[in-house]
């Protein structure tokens, strides 16, 4: 059941590409002769191939493909029913339908949309050659909708648009130079009104040409070098279709539809085509609402989220059937000639882009017959109100001035209003695409995170096991060293008793045989002697050369030591006298400003006794007042007859009484000023004392810290020389001593080995032989057990890790101690200057 108001809306919600159709024109004569042709069109296979290298030059060329192609050939009435049929009845179905023709100038558009009349209307709308797509329209519309039987009526507007300005073609005044304006329609957010518009309404089909000879007579033509009738605006032929429509209920229905055909102004290239002065301001401005379509198509097809509709008339117009609403169709017009190839490319190629604009078709509301009555209701009502606000002089009236200025104003706040309005929808796209990657990029973060921290703790466990296993390792290694040093004690002590055993049996076979001779024994002895002699000349050579060594390395030290002490001694003297110096000018500073302060003390006591005077000649001048007040107070009672006389001696005595304490004020307002003066004086000298005496103190103990400092590098640099030369002689000093204790370790050895083993005895011989005792270990070294091995492995790290704590505390005592030497040095000086001031 359909409503009151309107029926179902038809959409179509995935949309509809712009159809888009490209029509090549035939070869006029002078191209003929000046050039040659770079297009050719194939009908069949919807292509356009553009010869873009020359007429040789077969490997240079473009190809697009279109919806359709109509080659030079094809005749009006081909493009008519390929084309606008179609649209036609999808009109009458209660859609908004566009056609427009684009394209380079003298390509014929304006031929393609209008065309031209038959000589006395000898060809009907289907024979006519010449034809053009309104007037065919219109006669099809009164055909179709007259066989249908409904109830129809045809409305049609011409609109131009000439540098930037609105105007209307048929309009029934014959002042064509008045403006109209443009609004948002506020039934549709992509649809603009025209404000003032004349709509006239078609009764038949004869009434077309008419109309359409009305609307060309006052439309912008010129001749150029490339077009004798260029037309210098653009032009829409707007046609409105009201349908009756009865409901199965009875209820009748108003459906609405509406055709577009818009006739573009073509762009040209100004130095081609000649125009100067008005005309080649008419070429930019055509060409400046042009490059705007273009730019709209590129962003429609881009999908970009400003599209620029606002920047001119033409495409604020357009703008429903660039991505709207509406169902559109764009023929494309070029030429053949190899002249106009650059202009061919570009109409080409922006036809190709305006094949992806899509756009989403919506039937228009069917309205009812009592909703149309309420709006013509209210549209009366409206009218009447202001005529009579007219004739009753009771509203507001305005110059035209005035009311045109407002109205612009009103105007351009509203494309204000829409053109913010879509940048904030753009950016509210923005802000939520932003939103939602920072979302995502939050969500991974968290998820890193997370990944991080599991990470982390598998690397904590991996670190612990790793510290565990160091542990063990190093354990391990100290057993195995244990181990090692234990077999290799066993391996020696095995060779001690394999030596005393071979020994033991020479000496079984010495004295089995018992042939050694006494003199051999002592001519042995006697060698070996000798051999030792020199063994220990050369050893007792080598200490008493390694003694001279150390002799004069502790020489060297203590010079070096008595050096120190002296540079020490000479810095101190120095920075004693410098203190000194300090502490003297300090005195003579504070001597010079006592006296100054005992100065202005004395000025000071010099100014007491004048205040004390002034204060003295005031109680007594106060007292005189009073005495003279009474005595004339006196005189007056006993005597009114001299009241006159006494007056007057009243008068002389107050006037000279004024006289003499206003000298007397003078003279102490003078005091004061002077005393005054000379305290402000004293003060100013004070400060000027005062300031340069502390200028000169800060600068003396900024300059005695600065030489402080510099000593107590001096003396730090020499502290750290003396204890780097004595951790240096404490080395040499151990090196030596290790190594004269290995030399006396090696000289005892040979003294033993010498009485022990190489020095022999004459052993006598005998029946028996004498008992000798071999010397061999009797005893074999265990080696200890696993647990005893690490808890002598951990008495040593202990031992060790005590060592390294003692000697780092040694040292922070050692630099705590000369920090607070030289502390305490600074503070002393400090004191006493503190002391001085």
């Amino acid at each position: 059941m359909a409503s009151h108001n309107l029926s179902g809306i038809k959409r179509d919600e995935k949309g509809r590409n712009i159809q888009v159709v490209v029509r090549c024109r035939p070869f006029n004569t002078m191209e003929r002769k000046s050039s040659h042709g770079v297009i050719d069109c194939d009908p069949n296979r919807k292509e356009v191939m553009v010869k873009t290298g020359g007429m040789n030059d077969k490997a240079s060329r473009k190809t697009y493909t279109f919806d359709m192609v109509f080659g030079p050939a094809a005749k009006q009435i081909d493009v008519y029913r390929s084309v606008v049929c179609p649209i036609l009845d999808e009109v009458i179905m209660g859609y908004n339908c566009t056609v427009f023709a684009y394209g380079q100038t003298g390509t014929g558009k304006t031929f393609t949309m209008e065309g031209e009349r038959s000589p006395d209307e000898q060809f009907t709308w289907e024979e006519d050659p010449l034809a053009g797509i309104i007037p065919r329209t219109l006669h099809q519309i009164f055909e179709k909708l007259s066989e249908n039987g409904t109830e129809f009526s045809v409305k049609v507007s011409l609109l131009e648009i000439y540098n930037e300005e609105l105007f209307d073609l048929l309009s029934p005044t014959e002042d064509v130079t008045e403006r109209l304006q443009l609004f948002d329609d506020p039934r549709n957010k992509r649809g603009v009104v025209v404000k003032g518009l004349e709509e006239v309404t078609v009764h038949n089909k004869d009434e077309v040409y008419q109309i359409l000879e009305r609307g060309s007579a006052k439309r912008r033509t010129a001749s150029t070098l490339m077009n004798a009738y260029s037309s210098r605006s653009h032009s829409v032929f707007s046609v409105t279709i009201h349908m009756k429509e009865i409901t199965l209920d009875g209820e009748e229905l108003v459906k609405i539809g509406k055709l577009n055909l818009v006739d573009l102004a073509g762009s040209e290239n100004i130095g081609r085509s000649g125009a100067v002065d008005k005309r080649a301001r008419e070429a930019g401005n055509i060409n400046q609402s042009l490059l705007t379509l273009g730019r709209v198509i590129t962003a429609l097809v881009e999908k970009r989220p400003h599209v620029p509709y606002r920047e001119s008339k033409l495409t604020r117009i357009l703008q429903d059937s660039l991505g709207g609403r509406t169902k559109t169709s764009i023929i494309a017009t070029v030429s053949p000639s190899s002249s106009n190839l650059e202009e061919t490319l570009s109409t080409l190629e922006y036809a190709s882009r305006a094949k992806n604009i899509m756009n989403k078709p919506e039937v228009n509301q069917k309205l009812t017959k009592r909703t149309l009555i309420k709006e013509y209701t209210e549209e009366i009502e409206r009218l009447k109100r202001d005529l009579a606000a007219t004739r009753d002089k009771n509203g507001v009236y305005l110059s035209a001035e005035n009311y045109e200025s407002m109205m612009s104003q009103i105007t351009s706040r509203e494309e204000n209003i829409v053109e913010y309005t879509d940048r904030i929808a753009a950016m509210e796209e923005e802000l939520k695409k932003v939103t939602e990657l920072f979302v995502d990029s939050k969500s991974r973060l968290e998820q890193c995170t997370v990944d991080l921290d599991e990470k982390q703790q598998r690397l904590e466990v991996t670190s612990q096991d790793l510290q565990q296993t160091k542990h063990k390792l190093s354990q391990e290694e100290f057993i195995c060293s244990e181990l090692a040093s234990v077999q290799e004690t066993l391996y020696s002590t095995a060779g001690q008793v394999h030596t005393g055993f071979t020994e033991a049996d020479t000496w079984r076979f010495n004295i089995r045989d018992g042939s050694r001779v006494p003199k051999c024994v002592e001519q042995h002895n006697t060698e070996i002697q000798q051999s030792f002699a020199e063994r220990m000349d050369g050893a007792f050579s080598n200490m008493q050369h390694c003694v001279q060594q150390q002799g004069t390395k502790h020489h060297d030290m203590l010079s070096s030591y008595s050096q120190a002490i002296e540079h020490r001694q000479d810095m101190e003297e120095v920075l004693v006298a410098r203190t000194l110096m300090g502490l003297s000018a300090v005195r003579e500073l504070n001597d010079s400003l006592r006296a100054t302060v005992e100065t202005q003390r004395a000025l000071a006591g010099k100014v007491g006794p004048h205040w004390r005077s002034v204060f003295l000649h005031a109680p007594e001048l106060a007292g005189l007042r009073e005495a003279a007040v009474q005595g004339l107070s006196s005189l007056q009672t006993e005597h009114d007859k001299l009241e006159d006389e006494i007056r007057r001696a009243q008068e002389r005595h107050q006037t000279g009484m004024k006289q003499t304490i206003q000298c007397l004020q003078d003279q102490l307002n003078l005091l004061a000023m002077e005393a005054q003066k000379d305290y402000t004086d004293l003060h100013s000298a004070s400060k000027s004392l005062q300031k340069p005496l502390q200028m000169h103190c800060t600068e003396q103990l900024r300059t005695a810290k600065v030489e402080l400092t510099g000593r107590h590098e001096e003396v730090k640099q020499a502290l750290i020389a003396v204890q780097n030369r004595t951790s240096l002689d404490q080395n040499v000093l151990e090196q030596q001593q290790a190594e004269l204790q290995d030399h006396v370790e090696t000289s005892q050895q040979l003294v033993h080995g010498f009485l022990q083993e190489e020095l022999q005895q004459d052993v006598p011989t005998g029946t028996t032989p004498q008992r000798r005792e071999f010397v061999y270990p009797r005893q074999l070294i265990k080696s200890r057990s696993r647990c005893e091995l690490l808890e002598s492995l951990k008495r040593q790290h202990e031992q060790l890790q005590a060592a390294m704590e003692e000697e780092e505390e040694e040292e922070l005592e050692e630099d705590d101690d000369k920090h607070s030497q030289v502390d305490h040095v600074c503070l002393l000086v400090f004191s006493i200057f503190v002391t001085c001031l």
